[in-house]
């Protein structure tokens, strides 16, 4: 079987990764370079390393539009298309194209959290399980027939970059036998029950603010899920501060008015919220490194007392 492997992140490199293994990957399509970092160094994507690392052609098409890529699917010829986490909806001409179809990893338990974000929005809403499901492409956001799935469960401290990385080395293994049974016809695809189905939108500036009133363990949920990336925040004394990590230190009762600092201590730095207390262990203050909270309390860039509120005074 010939595959034509579409992805660009990190998540998508185990995966890639290990169909080059197990098949014939005759190319990997894949997003342009683009600039990063404060010298807007053009960057190529984990993908891109990883094909040349391994040798496979790859392609970097700024449009799927239009028939921008007929050419190359003529030239390629693949049975199959797996895609992970490409970044672009495939038109139809592509997803048409191969005669095993367009098969898709995606990120959850399927039909929960279709949509751009969701490893990071099944920690903020608490969940406790998560997964990855392999699905054939349509032309709906991730409402196509299913195929396989795994479960992987969801620590009560595991932040995005723990779950990214036990999802991406689940699914590579199960794009792998996904990508065997269709080629043996032992897959039976199920229908998605559409009216169990929620949406991941993606992760917006808003979603990254910190409201104290809530919950200690919705507070603990959004920080883990947003770290590392992008990182929920709050703000004191008038600058913006970064949260890495926290922990529960209480999930009920009242410890003072919402976002007041109860302790600052080697700890770290206490915080109550509208039910419970969080301990908050990991941060980066406005423009200054990550560093412990013990570092920034003994900066004494903190004091018992102080507040930490959802808007810049």
């Amino acid at each position: 079987m010939k595959i034509l492997f579409m992805g660009t992140p990190d998540f998508a490199v185990n995966s890639f990764a290990a169909l080059c293994r197990e098949f014939s990957v005759v190319g990997a399509v894949t997003q342009p370079d683009k600039p990063k970092g404060r010298g807007y160094t053009l960057t190529p994507p984990p993908v891109k390393v990883e094909a040349e690392k391994l040798g496979v052609p790859v392609y970097q098409p700024e449009t799927l539009k239009d028939g921008a890529i007929k050419d190359l699917l003529d030239e390629l010829s693949p049975d199959l298309i797996a895609v992970v986490a490409y970044g672009k909806i495939l038109p139809s001409y592509v997803l048409d194209y191969p005669k095993y179809g367009c098969i898709n990893l995606h990120g959850s338990l399927l039909p929960k959290y279709r949509g751009a974000a969701p490893m990071q929005r099944a920690i903020i809403d608490g969940e406790k399980v998560t997964g990855v499901t392999t699905m054939y492409m349509e032309k709906g956001l991730d409402t196509g027939d299913m195929l396989e799935k795994v479960t992987v469960e969801i620590g009560e401290n595991d932040n995005f970059e723990d779950i990214h990385d036990k999802l991406a080395l689940v699914g590579a293994e199960l794009l792998v036998s996904t990508v065997k049974k269709l080629e043996k016809g032992e897959i039976i695809p199920e229908k998605q029950d559409d009216s169990l189905s929620t949406y991941a939108a993606k992760i917006e500036k808003t979603d990254c603010l910190i409201d104290f009133s809530k919950s200690a363990q919705e507070i603990h949920d959004q920080v883990r899920g947003l770290s590392p990336i992008p990182l929920a925040f709050a703000y004191l004394r008038g600058k913006m501060l970064k949260i890495r990590a926290t922990v529960i230190l209480e999930k009920d009762g009242s410890y003072g008015n919402a976002g007041e600092v109860i302790s600052a201590d080697n700890r770290g730095i206490s915080v109550a919220c509208g039910s419970g207390k969080v301990l908050v262990t990991e941060v980066i203050p406005e423009g200054k490194k990550a560093m412990s909270a013990s570092s920034f309390v003994n900066g004494r860039a903190v004091s018992v007392g102080d507040t930490l509120v959802s808007f810049k005074e």
